[in-house]
Parts: C-alpha cells; structure tokens; sequence
C-alpha cells in the first residue's frame, strides 16, 4: 500500500542519515592521524629532501585537508535531519540579517552590495533558515563575475506558500545543469573555484525536511535566480 511505501522509503532515509552520520564521524579520528602525521612530515623535513619528496609531501598534505573538509561537510549534510530543531514561528528577515554577519568578511571583500523586500514570518528552523540564506548569498559572491556582486532577496505570497527569490549578477549556469547544482558533491567550476560543491544540497536539504522546495533560473553571463518555498501557513505575519 501507499502507506507502507511512505513507511519504509522514512526508515530507509533515517538508515541512509544515520549511516552518513557513523561513517563521516568514525572517519575523523583515522584521518586527524594522517593529517597530523603529513604535517609533521612537512614541518620537519621539507628542506631536507629532494623537490620531488617535496612535492610528494604537499599532495599528501592537500589531501589529507580535502578530505577533512569533505567529512566535515557530509556530518553538516547528515545533521539537517538529526539535529534540526522544532519549527517554531521565524522572522525571515531576521535569519536574512544572521546569513549577513555570518558574511560580513565575505561581503566586504567582494564589495558585494546584498538587498531585500520585506520578508514573512514563517514556521521553521531559525538556524536552518539562516542556513539557507547564508549558502545562497555565500554562492551568489563566490561565482562573481567581473562586477562586484549585486544580490537581491524577495518573497511573494502564492496561495498557501511564499516563494523566496535570490537574485544575482554572477557568472550563471547553463540551464541543463539546473537540477544537477543540487545534488550532493556536484562542482560545475572544479579548477576555477574552491570547496566541495555541498551548500546548494544543504540549502535544498533543509527546504525539504521544511516541506519545500527549491529550483534555479540562469543563463551564462546574465546571473542566477534561486527559488525556495516554504508554507505559509500557522503564523501571523508583522
């Protein structure tokens, strides 16, 4: 039946989070021990061997360091389900203003100008939510074009859910990679730019366990519009 498939697609979920979580945090103590060990190595006898032992040394402590931050990022992915807070009533502007001073070194050295219409109250997960801002606007900077960036947050109100918009000036992204953004340790510029490629699936993973959703509209070179919804329903607005 219906139900029984709702039940058992919930446990297999709760299973895959609960092996995410074991698997990302029974991985730190062993891989703290290599990093340890590799920059130990490099402290002592860099200037003592040869260019390539060198070299060697540098790929090992690099990867030891991208491993870490790939771990730490699957625990953060993990953690939207297991950790997450009761939802409670949230003023969006409010989590907008903490994704702002979570940025503020970010945005002052991108000269980033960030903007937004009035935003709702809603029911959620204030911290989540702040979450969400912080890693589209923290994307928005990150894939700036020439121009400093210009990002612009708005909600509207559609029957019984508002749509968030945030509206940027960035490089864009080809439309047919609009859904793959989302997925987990996708990276479309993986020379050009750091880190593992997981904000987007967090922000999106969040939405979820929020009863939302979220989606893309871009071209290359004219920018990035991501959409979220989140149910208005429960909550008396300002």
């Amino acid at each position: 039946t219906l139900k029984q498939a709702m039940e058992e697609l919930q446990r297999s979920n709760a299973e895959l989070e609960r092996f995410a979580y074991v698997a990302s945090h029974d991985l730190q103590e062993p891989l703290r021990m290599v990093a340890s060990y590799t920059q130990l190595l490099e402290k002592r006898y860099k200037d003592r061997l040869d260019a390539d032992a060198n070299e060697f040394i540098d790929y090992a402590v690099d990867g030891a360091r991208r491993m870490q931050q790939l771990i730490n990022d699957l625990l953060a992915y993990s953690r939207v389900g297991t950790r997450g807070k009761p939802f409670e009533p949230t003023d969006m502007e409010a989590a907008f203003e903490g994704a702002l001073a979570n940025l503020q070194v970010a945005i002052k050295e991108s000269k980033a100008k960030v903007t937004h219409d009035p935003l709702p109250t809603v029911m959620g997960d204030d911290t989540q939510l702040v979450q969400v801002f912080q890693n589209l606007i923290h994307n928005a900077i990150k894939f700036r074009s020439q121009k400093p960036p210009a990002v612009h947050v708005s909600a509207e109100r559609k029957a019984d859910e508002w749509v968030f918009s945030v509206k940027d000036n960035g490089i864009g992204i080809d439309p047919q990679y609009s859904e793959r953004v989302f997925l987990i340790f996708q990276r479309l510029h993986r020379e050009a730019y750091p880190g593992t490629g997981i904000g987007l699936s967090i922000a999106n993973r969040i939405l979820q366990r929020h009863g939302g959703r979220m989606w893309l509209e871009s071209k290359p070179g004219k920018g990035s519009t991501f959409y979220f919804t989140i149910k208005a329903t429960g909550v008396r607005q300002k």
